[in-house]
């Protein structure tokens, strides 16, 4: 038996803007990415038989093949049936670190670690653009979570370009366990309320997405500007999310309020709410005083730091 041990950084969104409509009820995005070292780790071990096996300590990850762990494990073996033939499939074991359904990309870095997992094991020799290739088709934030570091994200959040490393910044998450946001919702209610803004024509689309490429933010992050950057955090998607849950707005208004904050925001569709600080002390100080301000046991805390990386062998 052969095996290997990979860590699956989560990520968050320094920037998401709403663009357009990219059709299939798909949105055309403009999202600056960052990864953070709070990170799943996934352990793969052949097991001699034509098959995948998930195993997990969370209870909430389903085992079966709706887990997006699975879906990546049997686009390999789809994928690359000779060398499934020669080696089989694979026991995949997943420690979680990352919160379930808080917009922080968990079950898509996972994905990508059993992607890069397989490549390895049964000596592929893919190229990471040909492994976000593959990603792409099973969601779009496996192909950032493959490469991670700091990204821009167009199209559906899969075409990237890579951006100067932001590792000068330390990252509070805070989550209500029992809350959960639909993304789906989330995107649907913001067509519904917002449709009218969406740039229709092509050369309005390619307009919206140029303005981000050289835009403020950006040029915040090449110049590693920790106070800009965190002024500049934007996510279209707290228009719908924070009114229609007053906890995500509550979280949000209390970490605005706390000194040693340089910005704050819900990543994605939420309901993770994270804010930057320029420091360790500073974040856990931050951590310890909003989590006494709400005093609510439901409410987990986790305190990161900025990656330049994305999935990465696992010392």
């Amino acid at each position: 038996m052969r095996s290997i041990s990979l860590l699956a950084p989560a990520k968050i969104n320094l920037y998401l803007e709403i663009i357009g409509d990219a059709g299939g009820g798909y949105h055309e995005l403009a999202m600056v990415f960052q990864s953070i070292d709070l990170a799943d780790r996934v352990d793969l071990r052949t097991i001699g038989i034509d098959d995948f096996r998930i195993r997990c300590d969370a209870q909430e990850v389903p085992l079966d093949n709706t887990n997006l762990a699975y879906k990546a494990a049997a686009l390999m073996a789809k994928q690359f049936p000779n060398a499934f033939a020669q080696y089989g499939g694979a026991e995949i074991t997943i420690e979680k670190q990352i919160p379930v359904a808080a917009g922080l990309a968990g079950g898509s870095a996972n994905a990508a670690a059993v992607l890069v997992g397989l490549d390895m094991l049964w000596q592929l020799g893919q190229t990471v653009p040909e492994l976000q290739q593959l990603g792409a088709t099973l969601g779009a934030d496996v192909p950032f979570c493959i490469s991670g570091g700091t990204a821009l994200g167009t199209g559906r959040g899969d075409q990237l370009e890579p951006l100067p490393d932001v590792d000068n910044l330390y990252v509070v998450l805070a989550k209500y366990r029992n809350l959960q946001v639909s993304t789906a919702w989330a995107y649907q209610t913001y067509r519904q309320q917002f449709g009218s803004t969406y740039a229709a024509a092509p050369e309005q689309l390619r307009q919206r997405r140029q303005r981000l490429h050289s835009g403020p933010m950006v040029g915040a992050i090449a110049r590693k500007d920790s106070h800009k950057i965190a002024q500049l955090l934007h996510n279209d998607l707290e228009k719908v999310v924070l009114p229609a849950h007053p906890p995500v707005a509550r979280l949000r208004a209390a970490f605005a309020a706390e000194k040693g904050v340089l910005g704050t925001m819900m990543s994605g569709s939420g309901p993770t709410v994270f804010a930057l600080t320029s420091d360790l002390s500073s974040a856990e100080a931050v951590r310890q005083q909003v989590q006494t301000t709400l005093n609510d046991p439901d409410l987990g805390f986790w305190v990161a730091k900025c990656l330049p990386n994305g999935i990465q062998l696992s010392r």
